[in-house]
């Protein structure tokens, strides 16, 4: 039974109040960002569709800075490099669809999208919807601008070979470490022609210069194309199965994944197949047997301090998908980079 006093103190400080007046100081911080002078919060089902509700600027990419940005979400709605299943060109449309991911992250409490100068530039424009050499060179043509403003850039695919030409442009003056998060490791060889595809831009990363080998994690890998990923071992990656999330325990992974990636900048790549196919039906190629979304999102609050210089999240293929399941687990995941990339701007910046 409530206690009386209790019960007094609770109706003393609530009855009558509405749903902004909010007394803790952390909540009110965070609702002072949602709700109008009036008591009144935005719609989430109202308005134009965007990535993660930030601001639409479609202008920022004509501009030489951006438009003063510090982070930009940008579609790249391309899937000409897929082995298996195509569709994930509707991804970053997918993905916008989303709404009420944010605005607060509870657990590493903070609202990113307060903390930084942030809008979706829209997409990545492509010269030809047919050729995938062309789109690539359109791909990384974009990124060397988004480098030149010194904007981080966040993106949804499109098909994970679109990671090998943003890291062309973000690794071209170093090399960077990177943590993948996938099924499948994706170093495997030129097929068929061409070296463009989603089954191998991590081996042509390394092989460019612009991904250190020694400072990349892959976490959640499995399936029966592990005789393709060669190269992850014979380059010096770290190769973290699925199963073995479970058997050693999330800290144990996140304790291990930053001690490789260590100090140096980083790239955080989030295909959607690493997880498991009943959180993620929409995709390509699904693999039984992989993480939850619960792993998943502990795994990267656990990556919170690393030098994030950017990110994406692939492989998106909603018709797959009646349900909206994939997008929305999409949409989260480019959330949870989100702050890991506010987080070391606000390093950056002292």
């Amino acid at each position: 039974m409530i206690d009386p006093d209790k019960l007094n103190r609770l109706r003393e400080k609530y009855s009558g109040s509405g749903g902004a007046d909010i007394h803790s100081p952390e909540f009110q911080r965070v609702a002072a960002l949602q709700f109008s002078a009036g008591g009144r919060r935005t719609q989430p089902f109202a308005g134009v569709s965007t990535l993660l509700d930030a601001p639409s600027r479609p202008d920022a990419p004509e501009l030489p800075d951006f438009g003063g940005l510090e982070v930009a979400l940008i579609g790249v709605p391309m899937d000409l490099g897929v082995t298996n299943r195509a569709g994930a060109r509707f991804g970053p449309r997918a993905v916008r669809t989303i709404e009420r991911i944010g605005p607060y992250e509870y657990v590493l409490k903070m609202v990113p999208s307060a903390a930084c100068r942030m809008a979706d530039v829209g997409d990545v424009p492509l010269s030809s919807r047919f050729n995938l050499e062309a789109c690539h060179h359109d791909i990384e043509s974009f990124y060397n601008r988004v480098m030149d403003a010194g904007v981080i850039p966040l993106s949804v695919g499109g098909d994970h070979s679109i990671s090998q030409s943003i890291l062309k442009a973000l690794g071209r003056d170093r090399p960077v470490g990177m943590i993948h998060f996938d099924a499948h490791c994706d170093t495997g060889g030129p097929y068929e022609g061409s070296k463009f595809h989603h089954g191998g831009p991590f081996r042509q990363a390394v092989l460019d210069g612009v991904l250190d080998p020694e400072r990349t994690v892959q976490i959640g890998i499995r399936g029966s194309t592990e005789f393709l990923w060669e190269f992850s071992y014979e380059s010096g990656m770290t190769v973290i199965h699925a199963e073995e999330v479970a058997q050693r325990g999330i800290p144990a992974v996140i304790e291990q994944a930053r001690r490789v990636v260590g100090d140096g900048p980083v790239y955080v790549s989030f295909d959607v197949d690493c997880l498991d196919p009943v959180f993620a039906p929409g995709t390509g190629t699904p693999e039984v047997g992989g993480l939850s979304t619960r792993e998943a999102i502990e795994l990267l609050r656990g990556l919170a301090g690393l030098d994030v210089i950017g990110g994406d999240v692939v492989e998106v293929a909603p018709q797959y998908d009646a349900n909206t399941t994939t997008a929305q687990a999409g949409a989260q995941m480019l959330f949870e980079i989100l702050c890991l990339a506010v987080k070391a701007l606000e390093q950056r910046r002292g």
